[in-house]
């Protein structure tokens, strides 16, 4: 029976690929910090589909429960999907945000990712078979004035899943590894950040059923970024053209107009 761990499964597009995954067979590790939501959606998953998830309870940001993580992913019998998942934003100009959100941002989505696809590669590699989805987003391939931290820990994640895809296939191993980069999806996110949806037009606004029925279908391909939605693919390839100058002073602009101090 196929195998997957989930990190930030206790909602939006983690809780999202646990019900996709789990319709197509999986038993599940469902990973958050949420003890109560996660045993909701294992009831739910094993009602509806008849599958088998085990709750581990953890924060991502504590290096104790990134290690304990890490080893359950070592122990495990085997282990076909690892979706790093876990993530969060924060509103405001890094110098007006409190420090701590700022480092634990980097704790979840950097050296959390670090350390839990070297554990999962391993075993992959060794096996020949599997597959890592790093959930990044259209963020890393953009800037904003509101959003450096968040920008560069998503630039660096497509960066190191390029990365692992190049070692991956000089090496011959039939694992794979995606970076997924939606753009804006409804889920808890932007509400927990207090970012008032109505800024961004409705056209723009992806469904969690959307974007991870976009990655699990591009795995089979093998190709390495995933952008759902074809206006983000079009505005990805528009920045690529885009003079850095000009993207500084739309940045700057679009900061002073949305007023995040």
């Amino acid at each position: 029976m196929p195998l997957a761990l989930i990190t930030g499964a206790s909602a939006g597009i983690g809780a999202t690929f646990a019900r996709q995954l789990a319709a197509q067979g999986c038993d599940l590790v469902l990973v958050a910090r949420r003890e109560d939501r996660l045993q909701a959606l294992a009831a739910e998953l094993l009602a509806a589909h008849g599958r088998h998830c085990e709750v581990l309870v953890a924060d991502l940001a504590s290096d104790a429960d990134v290690a304990r993580v890490a080893a359950r992913i070592a122990a495990l019998p085997r282990l076909d999907y690892l979706v790093n998942n876990a993530g969060f934003g924060t509103k405001g100009k890094y110098f007006h945000t409190d420090l701590a959100g700022q480092v634990n941002m980097h704790r979840v989505h950097v050296l959390a990712i670090v350390q839990l696809t070297h554990a999962a590669l391993r075993r992959m590699v060794e096996t020949n078979s599997g597959a890592i989805i790093n959930v990044a987003s259209v963020a890393g391939f953009t800037l904003s004035a509101g959003g450096a931290s968040y920008s560069a820990t998503k630039h660096w994640l497509n960066v190191f899943t390029e990365g692992l895809y190049l070692e991956l296939r000089s090496s011959g191993s039939a694992v794979k590894v995606q970076a997924l980069c939606p753009g804006f999806t409804y889920s808890e996110f932007h509400d927990v950040m207090g970012m008032d949806r109505a800024v961004v037009p409705k056209s723009w606004w992806l469904s969690a059923d959307f974007v991870v029925q976009e990655s699990l279908a591009a795995l089979p391909s093998g190709r390495v970024i995933v952008i759902p939605g074809f206006r983000y693919r079009w505005l990805v390839r528009l920045l690529a053209l885009v003079p850095r100058p000009l993207i500084y002073w739309g940045a700057i602009r679009a900061g002073r107009r949305m007023r995040r101090d």
